[in-house]
């Protein structure tokens, strides 16, 4: 673990007012360690157009085992992207 920020563009859904976003490298991926040591993070959703302008939002993350939840978010990735292969993570902002 780095602890080092990280900004990634990264695929993306919406479901049940989380967001889920797929590791392809799963564990080995530094942000994904990262997260696993410190759950807090702070993301933005926006384009490649706005340069940085969009509001960020604190948030845990952590990557999800429930094999109900796993499959209903691999098949939005799915439908979205056509492809969901990874660990996936949820990013639930903070009330």
């Amino acid at each position: 673990m780095s602890g080092l920020p990280r900004t990634l563009e990264i695929w993306f859904i919406e479901y049940a007012g989380r967001y889920y976003i797929v590791s392809e490298g799963r564990h080995a991926a530094q942000w994904v360690k990262n997260i696993s040591a410190d759950s807090s993070v702070r993301f933005r959703v926006g384009t490649r157009d706005d340069d940085g302008d969009a509001a960020t939002t604190a948030a845990l993350a952590r990557v999800i085992e429930e094999p109900a939840l796993v499959a209903a978010v691999s098949a939005r990735m799915q439908a979205k992207y056509g492809w969901s292969d990874g660990l996936i993570v949820e990013i639930a902002p903070s009330a």
